[in-house]
C-alpha cells in the first residue's frame, strides 16, 4: 500500500506510517530534465512532456537550446549552462521557451549541478509555468496578509487537535503568544473556556467535514479572565488539492457587544411584553383581592419567584397612611403568588391576615419613603430585616432566597402598599432593570387598586345603608311564616336599591312588599329606604293596596325622576285571600298543596314614578298552606337564557310545599343566583298558618 492509499482512522486522523503526498508540486506541475555535459537531454519527465510539448521519445539524446529556445537567446543559454556546470552554483529565474506548438512560454526554471557515484557530471532542470507559479505566490501572499491583518482570530489545528499556526487576532482574544499555542491543545491554551465541547466539535468537523458555522461560545480567555466574552466560531476540515485531510481551521470572532445589544433588546421586548399583560391582566375587576391577585400573577415567574402584594391595613380602612421614622407598618396581605408549595410562600403572610413589620423592616422603609428597596445579594444579617417574623427568616434562608425586592403601591400621590418580590430559583439577582419594569407595574396596578379600593368602599357603605334600611327579621304575626333574603349584587357592580318589607296590619291582617328601586349605589338605597318609610305609613291607613301605589307613584315621582317596581299585597286571614296590587313587578308565585306551582296573574302596572296611569287590585285565595313567593328580577333574570326559561324553572324548584321556607329561600338562591351576577336580589316567602 502506498502513502497516498494509507487508511485513515474513525476519527478522520491519518494511521501512522507513511505520510500522503500533498498537492501542491501537483498543481506547479513541475518539470524535471537532465542534461549531460554536451547540454544533451539524457531524462524528461512526464511533466516535462506536458510543459514543452515534446514526447520523451523526441527529447531524448538532442541539445535541450536546440529544441526548446529561440535562436536569439541561445549564446546566454549557453553561458548561463556553463556558468552552473563550472562552478555548481545554481541559477534561478524565468526564462521564455519554445513549446512544440510553435509559441513561446515563461517557464520558471531552477538549475542545479548534479554528480553521480561514477563521478559523471549532468545538469538537473526544475521548471514550471510562470505564470502558475506567480498566481500560487499571489495567492499565498494574500492569504497571509488577510490572515495576519484580520480582526478576525484564525488558527489551524492538526489532526491530533493540537495548534499549528494562529494569527495576531487569536493571540490577543486568548492572551497567549502564538510561539505558545504550537503543538498545544485547546484545553493547555485557554483552560477557562469549555474547552471539552469545543474539541468535540472539532472532532466532529474532522471526521465528518461537515462545517460548524458561527456557533456561539461564552467565557474567559487569559486576555480577560475576570469578564465574560462571547465569540461566534466557525469550525472548517482543511484538505489538500488530493482531499487528504490536514487539520481543523478555526475563526474567532468577539460579538460580546453585540451580544450585549441583543441581550438587552430582549430584555427591554420582554419588559414591554409584562408591561402589555399586565395592561390586558390587572383591574378586569373591581374587587380589592382580586386586583391584587392579577398582579401577583403577572410578576410570577417572569419577575420573581416568589410576588406578594400587601396594603398599609389603613388605606384599606380609609384612613391616612403616612408613616413617621419610628412607626412600625401595619399591613393587611392581600395576595401571594405562587399560592402554595416553597418555605418562601410559607414565609409570606397569608392573604387577609394583618402583620405588623417594624421601623428597621425593608418593606416597612419602602412604604414609608415610597422609595423601590433593592438588595441584589440577600445575606443571612439580611434575612430577619425581610421576614416578618424569626420564623419567617428560617423558612427564606432555607427556601434559598438570595435576592429581594420591594416597590410602592402609589396612586394619586398616595403610597398605598407594596409588591414584595423574591427569587429563589432564578439564579440572577434583580438588578436596575427589574427594578424599573417592577415600578412600571406597580405604577399601572396601583391605580386599578385604588379603583378597586374606592369602590369597594363606597359598596361597604351603599350595602351598610342598605342593609340599615331592610328589616333585620320580618315582624312575626300569627297568620303567616315568613322567610327572607337579601343578597347584594356582585363585586363587579354597584348595591342596588331591591328591598322587601312584613307590616303587621289591624284586624290581624298582614302587608307583604317587593320592590327594586333603578339604579345602583347609595342614591338607590336611598331612595329604597324613602319608599319603604312611605310604604309603611301609607299601609297604617289600610289603604286598597291599588290606591296606595298611586300614592308611592306620587312620592316616587317627587324623589328626582326615580322609577321603581313593587309588588303589595295584602293577606287576610278571615277571608284568606290576599288583595295584590303590581306596579311593573314580576308576579308572585303561589304554591298550593295538591297543585303544580303558578304564577299570579296580574295586572302588569308601570312602574312607580312614570305617572298618570292606574293600578289595579286582585284577589286571589290564600288558604292556610299556600304559600306567596315575592322576588326580584335579579333573582331570575341572565344575560344568556330567556325570561319565560327562568320563570319556568324558579316554578319548578317550588315543588315541595312542605319544605321549610328557610330551606326553600337557599334552594332557590343556590339554583338560580349567577355568580356573576350583576344585580341583587330580594327574596320573600310567606305561608298562610291555620287560625286557632
Amino acid at each position: 500500500m502506498s502513502a497516498a492509499e494509507a487508511p485513515a482512522t474513525e476519527s478522520g486522523e491519518p494511521a501512522r506510517g507513511p505520510v500522503p503526498p500533498g498537492g501542491l508540486l501537483d498543481v506547479l506541475g513541475v518539470a524535471s530534465v537532465v542534461l549531460d555535459t554536451d547540454g544533451r537531454i539524457v531524462l524528461w519527465s512526464p511533466q516535462a512532456e506536458e510543459l514543452f510539448g515534446y514526447t520523451a521519445e523526441e527529447a531524448l539524446g538532442r541539445h535541450a537550446a536546440r529544441l526548446m529556445v529561440h535562436e536569439e537567446h541561445s549564446r546566454l543559454v549557453g553561458r548561463l549552462f556553463a556558468d552552473v556546470m563550472r562552478t555548481g552554483q545554481s541559477w534561478a529565474g524565468g526564462f521564455p521557451i519554445r513549446h512544440k506548438d510553435g509559441s513561446t512560454r515563461l517557464v520558471e526554471f531552477r538549475n542545479m549541478r548534479l554528480l553521480d557515484d561514477r563521478g559523471d557530471v549532468y545538469a538537473l532542470g526544475l521548471a514550471a509555468d510562470q505564470s502558475t507559479v506567480r498566481r500560487l505566490e499571489q495567492d499565498v501572499a494574500l492569504s497571509e496578509r488577510m490572515v495576519k491583518q484580520s480582526p478576525i482570530g484564525y488558527g489551524v489545528l492538526d489532526t491530533e487537535l493540537r495548534f499549528v499556526s494562529v494569527n495576531p487576532a487569536l493571540e490577543r482574544i486568548n492572551g497567549v503568544p502564538a510561539a505558545e499555542h504550537v503543538g498545544r491543545t485547546l484545553r493547555e491554551v485557554v483552560p477557562l473556556l469549555n474547552a471539552g465541547d469545543l474539541e468535540a466539535a472539532a472532532l466532529r468537523v474532522l471526521r465528518t467535514g461537515v462545517p460548524l458555522i458561527d456557533d456561539t461560545l461564552v467565557g474567559r480567555t487569559p486576555a480577560d479572565p475576570d469578564e465574560d466574552h462571547t465569540w461566534s466560531h466557525s469550525l472548517y476540515r482543511l484538505e489538500d488539492t488530493l482531499g487528504h485531510v490536514l487539520g481543523v481551521a478555526v475563526s474567532l470572532v468577539d460579538i460580546t457587544e453585540q451580544h450585549r445589544a441583543s441581550v438587552e433588546a430582549e430584555t427591554a421586548r420582554r419588559r414591554l411584553a409584562v408591561i402589555a399583560d399586565a395592561s390586558a391582566r390587572i383591574g378586569t375587576t373591581l374587587e380589592l383581592e382580586r386586583t391584587a391577585c392579577e398582579l401577583a400573577e403577572v410578576a410570577v415567574p417572569e419577575l420573581a419567584d416568589v410576588a406578594a402584594v400587601d396594603l398599609l391595613d389603613a388605606v384599606v380602612e380609609g384612613r391616612p397612611s403616612a408613616l413617621g421614622p419610628s412607626e412600625s407598618a401595619v399591613i393587611r396581605a392581600l395576595a401571594v403568588r405562587p399560592a402554595e408549595g416553597s418555605d418562601a410562600v410559607r414565609a409570606a403572610d397569608p392573604p387577609g391576615q394583618i402583620a405588623r413589620y417594624g421601623p428597621d423592616r425593608l418593606v416597612t422603609e419602602c412604604v414609608r419613603t415610597g422609595e423601590a428597596v433593592l438588595v441584589p445579594r440577600v445575606k443571612d444579617e439580611d434575612l430577619p430585616l425581610i421576614a416578618r417574623s424569626a420564623e419567617a427568616a428560617v423558612l427564606l434562608g432555607r427556601a434559598g432566597l438570595h435576592s429581594y425586592l420591594a416597590v410602592p403601591l402609589i396612586a394619586r400621590g398616595e403610597v398605598l402598599g407594596a409588591l414584595d418580590l423574591k427569587r429563589t430559583r432564578n439564579p440572577a439577582p434583580f438588578d436596575e432593570d427589574d427594578v424599573l419594569l417592577a415600578r412600571e407595574l406597580a405604577a399601572r396596578a396601583a391605580v386599578q387598586i385604588d379603583n378597586a379600593r374606592w369602590y369597594q368602599n363606597a359598596r361597604n357603605t351603599a350595602l351598610t345603608l342598605q342593609r340599615s334600611l331592610l328589616p333585620s327579621h320580618p315582624p312575626v304575626t300569627t297568620a303567616l311564616e315568613v322567610a327572607s333574603r337579601y343578597q347584594p349584587a356582585g363585586a363587579t357592580s354597584e348595591v342596588g336599591g331591591d328591598w322587601f318589607d312584613v307590616i303587621p296590619l289591624e284586624g290581624g291582617k298582614t302587608a307583604l312588599v317587593v320592590g327594586d328601586v333603578m339604579g345602583s349605589g347609595v342614591g338607590a338605597a336611598a331612595t329604597m329606604g324613602r319608599l319603604r318609610t312611605a310604604t309603611t305609613t301609607l299601609a297604617a291607613l289600610d289603604l286598597d293596596p291599588a290606591r296606595l301605589l298611586e300614592h308611592l307613584d306620587k312620592t316616587t315621582s317627587a324623589l328626582d325622576h326615580s322609577i321603581a317596581t313593587c309588588v303589595y299585597a295584602v293577606h287576610d286571614p278571615q277571608l284568606r285571600q290576599c288583595r295584590i296590587a303590581n306596579a311593573g313587578h314580576l308576579p308572585p308565585a303561589r304554591v298550593r298543596p295538591g297543585g303544580p306551582p303558578e304564577l299570579l296573574d296580574l295586572p302588569t302596572g308601570v312602574p312607580l314614578g312614570v305617572g298618570g296611569v292606574g293600578f289595579s287590585t286582585v284577589t286571589v285565595g290564600f288558604e292556610p298552606g299556600d304559600e306567596l313567593v315575592f322576588y326580584t328580577d335579579g333573582l331570575v333574570e341572565t344575560r344568556s337564557d330567556s325570561l319565560d326559561e327562568r320563570l319556568a324553572l324558579l316554578l319548578s324548584l317550588l315543588d315541595d310545599p312542605a319544605r321549610p321556607l328557610e330551606e326553600t329561600c337557599d334552594h332557590l338562591l343556590r339554583t338560580l343566583r349567577h355568580p356573576d351576577n350583576h344585580d341583587d336580589v330580594a327574596l320573600l316567602i310567606a305561608r298562610a298558618q291555620e287560625q286557632e
